[in-house]
């Protein structure tokens, strides 16, 4: 979403430069060179694609022949599945291509708009936006008239062009486009004369390569090529990629050579797929008890929170005067559970901004400030603009993140990687767990170095942290009442959160999940604002999701119900399991585990996402593919 995304996410900042501008939200890119059938590497690779979001699809190969053709572009609006069809049909075999999942937020949907896009010599697919598009075209350098919308054509264009006052020369043409283009790219490339060849360069918008005995690949997500490999390379920015069926080559744009950094992932295609559950959403929710143990455990020695397998010294700990929290969507509101337990522990202010707002606000950090950037997929566009902001500003960084390699990653001083594994739905579930793991153990450990807590209290705090998979499992029992009461929501157009506190944090989580996967109107609200303005939106029947689990605002909240209650709305209420609440100020009631009130947002973050997807079945949407949304934002 999104919104997480890694979704994921984060979810969603769009770049308009004018009413033609076509605008590309993280799609997904693969090519492959190698002995297999490249169609049905293609093909495969863009079905695992799919859950990234997208409106059409494409590929573009050569065909296995003596001389090897050049490419033939099959491409189609709607599912991967149109385009597989398409495909059948051409009883071929080929040695390499590339192909391109697209998503238009402007902009028609149709086969010329979609990728991959040629002209002549060229032909290429993208991710990004060429910002300078219209000047490029109204330089009148083209032999042949624009067939599509997309500021894409313009580059396969313009590549074209480079390509043939450079002599056929892939690295010079390449290089030039560079100097020309303004914008964002991931660009894979065929030239018609080197049909054994597959080149890319990226700025901004992400790209892996891998090498396997089968042949190489290059994608935007390494689930394009899971099946064949889990080791991959980040491709860094500016530098030129070749790939043959046997090597990768990689070059500097002056063509000086690069050294690729290896990774591994440490699961497998088995955990890319739903295994029996009807959708990712779902199967998701049913890992965050994994997806905890396996961030938090890597980081707890003798019992107390150790920050030493990220290398994070504890000295960018002591010194500093304020936290300044970075994201977007998913990602922020898990920054504001995390303040909710940092800033009275540690006595130090900590401010959350959005992402895409950050750059604008006039941030007042500095060398005592201590950043945390957090991104699921580490490649949100937003976010990695204000993490250079605040490096800029001499601030030391730190970066949460589930993906290995990623741009984020690199640009951090520090990285604390989540052990989330895959997280395909674009509504991000354990993702947002693991991210408060993550922000929890840190914020422990920074107590620890700050003098907050003592040894004693670290421990303690470290075990009932290292408890939270269990809660999560019981709390997963409520499955079947969330599903059983769920009509009282899909019924209504609007529904309402409420909280104070805590509460109302982990009640902005709440009401993001419900609208984007079941377009159910949702709005979190302090529950002391109602009074203000806000319970004029309450009439009759209307939902109230009423969270009450923090014991000294009980009495206030449970007052702020009772206002919601008389005007008739319906009110679904979740309290642990000790509290005793009469039973007219409720219709359902759903309880979580007793547990200590910092801690309670993991069982409530498993109702709430329950709630959503229940809703969304009921309403019988694409659970795991919401309309409009991607699972990753590259483009602001």
């Amino acid at each position: 979403m999104l919104f997480v995304v890694e979704y994921i996410i984060c979810y969603f900042q769009t770049y308009i430069q004018n009413s033609e501008m076509e605008i590309k939200i993280m799609c997904g890119i693969i090519g492959y060179m190698g002995r297999l059938n490249a169609k049905e590497v293609l093909i495969g690779a863009l079905e695992r694609l799919e859950y990234r979001g997208y409106d059409s699809a494409g590929i573009a190969f050569i065909q296995d022949t003596v001389p090897p053709s050049v490419p033939v572009i099959i491409k189609k609006t709607g599912k991967v599945n149109n385009l597989k069809e398409a495909v059948a049909l051409d009883n071929s075999t080929a040695v390499g291509g590339i192909g391109h999942t697209r998503w238009a937020t402007h902009g028609k949907v149709t086969e010329v708009n979609a990728h991959p896009h040629s002209d002549e010599n060229v032909t290429l697919i993208h991710n990004g936006i060429i910002e300078n598009y219209q000047e490029i075209l109204s330089s009148n350098k083209f032999n042949t008239p624009m067939k599509s919308d997309t500021d894409t054509e313009v580059a396969a264009k313009l590549l074209n062009y480079l390509y043939e006052i450079n002599e056929h020369d892939p690295i010079a043409s390449i290089r030039e486009i560079t100097t020309l283009i303004n914008g964002t790219y991931a660009f894979c490339v065929l030239f018609k004369d080197r049909p054994n060849e597959l080149y890319a360069i990226r700025r901004v918008s992400p790209l892996i390569a891998a090498q396997t005995d089968k042949g190489t690949f290059i994608a935007s997500d390494i689930t394009a090529f899971i099946p064949y490999t889990n080791n991959y390379y980040p491709i860094p920015e500016d530098v030129i990629v070749k790939l043959t069926e046997n090597e990768i080559i990689s070059i500097n744009l002056d063509e000086t050579p690069v050294i690729l950094e290896k990774h591994e992932v440490t699961w497998n295609m088995e955990a890319a797929q739903k295994n029996g559950y009807p959708h990712f959403m779902i199967k998701e929710i049913y890992e965050q008890p994994k997806a905890v143990t396996d961030t938090l455990l890597p980081r707890i020695i003798n019992n107390l929170p150790d920050l030493s397998i990220d290398e994070i010294p504890d000295e960018i700990f002591k010194d500093i005067n304020k936290i300044q929290i970075i994201a977007c969507g998913t990602a922020m509101h898990a920054g504001i559970v995390a303040r909710s337990l940092m800033e009275p522990i540690l006595s130090i202010p900590v401010n959350i901004s959005i992402a895409s707002e950050f750059r604008y606000e006039n941030p007042i950090i500095d060398e005592q400030t201590l950043v945390f950037v957090i991104s699921q997929s580490g490649e949100t566009i937003d976010t990695l603009a204000a993490l250079s902001l605040a490096k800029e500003k001499g601030s030391k960084t730190i970066s949460i993140v589930n993906v290995k390699g990623s741009t984020i990653s690199r640009e951090s001083d520090f990285v604390f990687y989540t052990h989330a594994g895959p997280e395909i739905a674009v509504a991000s579930t354990k993702a947002y767990t693991v991210q408060i793991a993550a922000l929890y153990i840190i914020g422990c450990r920074m107590a620890f170095v700050r003098k907050s807590f003592n040894e004693t209290e670290t421990k303690l705090f470290i075990e009932n942290l290292l408890n939270i998979p269990n809660i999560i499992k019981e709390t997963l029992l409520q499955d079947i009442n969330v599903k059983n009461m769920i009509n009282h929501i899909t019924n209504n157009k609007d529904a309402f959160f409420i909280g104070r506190g805590r509460d109302y944090a982990f009640s902005l989580e709440g009401a993001l999940k419900l609208k984007e996967i079941s377009y159910i109107h949702a709005e979190a609200y302090a529950a002391g604002e109602l009074k203000h303005g806000t319970i004029a939106l309450i009439e009759n029947g209307v939902p109230v999701i009423a969270l009450a689990t923090q014991d000294r605002l009980l009495s206030k909240t449970i007052s702020n119900i009772r206002e919601v209650k008389a005007r008739g709305a319906f009110v679904i209420l979740i309290v642990k399991e000790n509290t005793n609440v009469n039973s007219d100020v409720y219709d359902v009631c759903l309880r979580i585990p007793n547990i200590e009130n910092k801690l309670t947002v993991f069982p409530i973050a498993v109702l709430l996402q329950l709630i959503a997807y229940h809703a969304a079945c009921e309403k019988e949407v694409d659970v795991d593919r919401p309309r409009n949304l991607a699972k990753s934002v590259t483009v602001e």
